[in-house]
């Protein structure tokens, strides 16, 4: 059996070299906004709407080849703007017509009558599908709270992005077909780190107890701001201590595979409920009317709804047998890299997964993953590197209750000092979609969102300077495979002094001392009720 968790835990560390989104595919999606953001404002009726995504992109639970979820937020002065649904439509109609008229945007489809208006479009660039509603302020504070939920355990992205692979290769991840959204299929993996022993995640209603859509209301700077308060401080208080969950990647991916291979059998009585971590009878839950879902994982902070209610009765079957199946083969003798390969991903994964193996066996004597890893640990996307600019200078959580406010420069200072470094591409709205997103840490502090995003936008280099260095810069670590998704990935000595110039100089000359913020080093803890404290 270790041989088995053994083979397993090397092939799922091979699939997620594969899946994760390098820094060309970050570059590409902002090029996608940007686009987006000329067609917007070419639309009277959308005129001083800004354009922000949310969704895995946001969140970073994206892999390579996945959406983007974009809200155009329509002006409303410093307020949380409401739009009827009658009227997203109308707008969302405009914006169609004018996608065509532009041309470059394919597989155009409006769908004016779901519960959220959508149109979706898919780009010329890397055929990237794009979803577009209007003022979808609730996708947006969602993203947020897997992205803190993110980084208080690193393999929670880890195992979100194996599920994810793993659904699609078996046809359970698509809502169009009935089966789960990406979203329930996250919901499913909160799940699974709040009942594993020790616990990794909390009950969401320990680090907000309320609904937050209902939170969303008048200034929406303010409204964003004392969420992320109060998700700072409870966040801080559960981390302060616990039992320490040390499971292995492979460890915690085979038991979510077990924990739902009766999925069909519970899901007739029972729900799924993140917000408190346990599993809830239907009968006593009065929240949750109809019952008439073949089943129920509850929306944690939109409750109520149900994030998987586009399942069907017959695919929920076909979801069970998935997880059967696929717990059959992590758990047989003698596993095979080609075995999981078969259950785990897709054809296209498989492929650039066995032929990597084979090249770099042959070129590195059979040492691949250490030689996969350097290479892929050398790109990053632009977010990452600035964010890990100031995650290097972020003083513990307990100073930065102290001393956050001093350290923060003014909005006018980081204006001036990153005038320099403004992307060259003509006006812009007032506040850009958010391409830095700060740490949970950070949020007792936080500016208004307009604010971060204006100063991210700026800190960001142009699509073509970002091009040229790429051109320029090449990893001198030997051989490597000859794919599409590797063919400028500069190194982190390299990449690093590009961005250097792009941070802020008016931080305090002892940031630099202060104590690092490590995320590898919390490798989850194990939750406690208040009562417990």
């Amino acid at each position: 059996m270790m041989n088995s968790y053994s083979q397993v835990e090397s092939t799922l560390k091979e699939i997620l070299e594969v899946i994760k989104p390098l820094r060309e595919d970050w570059v590409m999606r902002y090029k996608i906004i940007d686009e987006l953001r000329e067609v917007v404002q070419s639309i009277e009726g959308l005129r001083g709407a800004t354009v922000e995504p949310f969704g895995s992109f946001v969140s970073n639970l994206f892999t390579r080849w996945g959406d983007l979820d974009i809200s155009i937020e329509l002006p409303c002065g410093s307020y949380v703007s409401s739009a009827r649904k009658k009227r997203k439509q109308i707008l969302l109609a405009e914006l169609l017509r004018a996608l065509r008229h532009n041309g470059g945007w394919e597989s155009l489809q409006f769908i004016p009558h779901a519960r959220v208006p959508i149109l979706k479009i898919e780009s010329k660039w890397q055929n990237i599908s794009c979803d577009i509603s209007i003022d979808n302020l609730q996708g947006q504070i969602k993203s947020r709270f897997l992205f803190w939920l993110n980084e208080i355990d690193g393999r929670f992205r880890d195992i979100v992005l194996l599920v994810k692979e793993w659904a699609k290769a078996n046809g359970i991840n698509n809502p169009k077909t009935g089966t789960f959204n990406s979203y329930s299929l996250s919901l499913l993996v909160i799940f699974h780190f709040q009942t594993c022993v020790p616990a990794i995640l909390p009950p969401l209603k320990d680090i907000y107890p309320t609904n937050v859509v209902n939170d969303l209301t008048g200034v929406r700077a303010d409204a964003e701001r004392r969420i992320a308060q109060v998700c700072a401080s409870n966040i801080a208080r559960f981390r302060s201590g616990g039992i320490l969950n040390q499971s292995s990647l492979s460890e915690l991916f085979i038991s979510f595979i077990a924990k739902f291979s009766d999925i069909n059998l519970k899901a007739s009585e029972m729900g799924i409920c993140p917000f408190t971590g346990q599993w809830e009878y239907k009968t006593s839950n009065t929240r949750w009317f109809p019952r008439t879902y073949a089943i129920f994982i509850e929306d944690p902070f939109e409750k109520r709804e149900n994030a998987a209610r586009a399942v069907s009765q017959k695919q929920l079957i076909k979801i069970s047998e998935a997880f059967e199946a696929t717990h059959r083969v992590l758990i047989s003798a003698n596993l095979t890299q080609r075995t999981l390969l078969h259950a785990l991903v897709g054809p296209q994964t498989s492929r650039f997964i066995v032929k990597h193996s084979v090249s770099y066996s042959s070129c590195n004597g059979g040492n691949y993953l250490n030689t996969h890893s350097q290479v892929h640990r050398a790109v990053h996307s632009p977010v990452q590197m600035q964010q890990q600019q100031y995650r290097n200078t972020w003083p513990p959580i307990s100073e930065m209750q102290h001393q956050a406010q001093k350290m923060m420069p003014s909005t006018s200072k980081v204006q001036s000092q990153l005038q320099e470094t403004r992307v060259s591409s003509g006006p812009r709205p007032q506040h850009q979609f958010q391409k830095l997103t700060p740490s949970v840490s950070q949020a007792h502090t936080w500016p208004t969102i307009s604010e971060m995003q204006h100063q991210a936008q700026k800190m960001m280099p142009s699509t073509s300077k970002v091009q040229s260095q790429l051109k320029e810069t090449r990893v001198s670590s030997g051989p490597r495979p000859q794919h599409q998704f590797q063919k400028l990935t500069p190194s982190v000595s390299q990449v690093k002094p590009q961005f250097q110039k792009a941070k802020p100089e008016s931080y305090p000359s002892n940031f630099a001392t202060q104590r690092r913020f490590q995320l590898n080093h919390n490798q989850g803890q194990k939750w406690r009720q208040n009562s417990d404290k």
